[in-house]
């Protein structure tokens, strides 16, 4: 008799164990699957920030155009019309500012680029596993 109750015993491990194979096979593929996702989005953040960072640049090179401009017309008019081109000339300026702060902005929230909610998924679930593993519970 008690040769059997051991057999049972190890089918019950065996298949305790194969559940076990399944359940972390499904778990690593589930958590990747979140890893890669998380990483796209912080992706295409970095990539609109950075977006707007270089429209910020292009901006800025209009704005010292039209400082030469403004400079130009000042020097040889000596009239308020430097006056109307000093305030374009300010406008981009200021559209140039907003949009680097824009673009600074999106690229802080894209950095680092590391998959932080599947980590502490992933922790939280070596976690479970471990208390469970230390009492002696099922998953």
């Amino acid at each position: 008799m008690a040769h059997t109750d051991a057999r049972v015993d190890q089918a019950s491990t065996a298949e305790l164990v194969s559940r076990l194979s399944e359940q972390m096979s499904t778990l690593v593929r589930d958590e990747l699957t979140l890893a890669r996702i998380e990483l796209m989005e912080k992706g295409k953040r970095a990539g609109k920030g950075a977006g707007l960072l270089g429209a910020a640049g292009v901006i800025a090179m209009y704005g010292v155009g039209a400082l030469l401009v403004t400079a130009g017309a000042a020097l040889a008019l000596v009239m308020p019309v430097w006056v109307a081109a000093l305030i374009i000339t300010a406008a981009l300026f200021l559209t140039a500012g907003v949009t680097a702060l824009a673009g600074r902005q999106e690229v802080r929230h894209a950095v680092p680029p590391t998959p932080e909610a599947a980590i502490a998924s992933g922790r939280e679930d070596v976690d479970a596993f471990m208390t469970a593993a230390r009492t002696g519970r099922n998953l």
